[in-house]
């Protein structure tokens, strides 16, 4: 008489996958969300002194704020924005610093350098995370340099509309 039994290991295969294919699709309830005011109890001043650093930065030298972008796209484009391109290599560690695509391309340590140690001053201690350094400073730089920008075309569209040959004299 013929038996229909499973083979042992086909039976725990199939199981396995149902229990997996089950944990994947439980709904999961996370309440973690991205937030502007995250530093709010840990260094309530972190945006202002981040867009400060940077604004000298950008007045010291106008490019700036273009390096403190790209240096966050370069951070972001490896292996996600996680502050890894900030790292100094070691005996053991290669960094994306000095990484073939970046190597006397990406700029701007210096900016964050400033930006983290004035933080860590006036934070009392290493609260902000270089990724969200990174990031605000990119996004401080796009801003400050767009509102110079604009209101240097501003300026040259009012005097351009003041001063033209048709209105020239009334």
């Amino acid at each position: 008489m013929a038996s229909a039994s499973c083979h042992p290991s086909v039976f725990v295969f199939v199981t396995t996958i149902l229990l997996a294919a089950a944990i994947v699709m439980i709904p999961t309830s996370c309440t973690a969300q991205l937030t502007s005011n995250f530093y709010k109890q840990s260094c309530p001043q972190a945006l202002q002194i981040i867009r400060s650093v940077v604004k000298q930065a950008i007045n010291r030298e106008k490019r700036m704020g273009a390096s403190l972008l790209r240096l966050h796209f370069h951070d972001c484009f490896v292996n996600g924005c996680d502050g890894s391109v900030l790292l100094d290599d070691t005996a053991n560690f290669s960094g994306e610093k000095t990484a073939n695509p970046n190597l006397n391309s990406i700029r701007g340590f210096d900016v964050v350098d400033d930006i983290k140690a004035t933080l860590n001053r006036d934070c009392k201690g290493n609260v902000v995370s270089c990724a969200d350094i990174l990031a605000v400073a990119a996004r401080d730089s796009v801003e400050i340099v767009s509102v110079k920008k604009s209101s240097a075309l501003m300026s040259k569209v009012s005097f351009s509309n003041v001063f033209s040959p048709v209105n020239f004299g009334k």
